[in-house]
């Protein structure tokens, strides 16, 4: 019985392989549009890093101002209302109208 494992990198596709790809690109696309996918490809991938970037320097910011602090102190606050149910014991209002009357 032999055991397979998987390999711990995926190989990069080569010169022949990337030609099929693009072939394939191109008869699904068309010579026209794929200068536009890839603009617009790219724009999105500008776009994306902007945004992680804008997030990775607010959440720096918040760590620095002990942001941290100030949410365990929200804690000690924080009361339930919410009533306790046990699973399958949801009742609608109009039953517990009915009950109490």
């Amino acid at each position: 019985m032999a055991i397979e494992t998987a390999p711990l990198f995926v190989p990069t596709p080569g010169a022949p392989e990337l030609l099929i790809i693009l072939f394939v690109a191109i008869l699904l696309f068309g010579a026209n549009k794929i200068p536009k996918l890839a603009r617009s490809t790219g724009e999105a991938m500008g776009e994306f890093q902007k945004g992680r970037e804008k997030v990775e320097t607010e959440l720096e910011e918040m760590r620095e101002s002990g942001f941290e602090e100030e949410i365990e102190n929200e804690d000690d606050d924080f009361v339930d209302t919410e009533p306790v149910t046990e699973e399958g014991e949801t009742k609608t209002e109009a039953e517990t109208e009915t009950e109490t009357n």
